[in-house]
């Protein structure tokens, strides 16, 4: 993955299941526990609110908005 974009920023809850959803849809992704990795490294940054990150390449970023709103308008 050369050129990635990020496509989503919130909880790692939501994004676990924003990740699933671009799975099931054949996106392909990278998901970040920013607040996760803090922690592992030996301090904690960041809130949960916003630790979840996800980034999709340049040419799946629109097909990724798109699962992504439709996910978001019906939960």
């Amino acid at each position: 993955m050369e050129d990635v974009k990020l496509v989503f920023t919130g909880s790692a809850i939501e994004a676990s299941f924003i990740a699933e959803i671009l799975d099931e849809n054949g996106i392909s992704f990278i998901f970040r526990d920013t607040l996760d990795e803090s922690i592992i490294a030996g301090w904690a940054s960041g809130s949960p609110e916003d630790s979840g990150l996800i980034y999709v390449e340049g040419e799946d970023f629109e097909k990724a908005k798109e699962v992504i709103t439709n996910y978001l308008s019906t939960r």
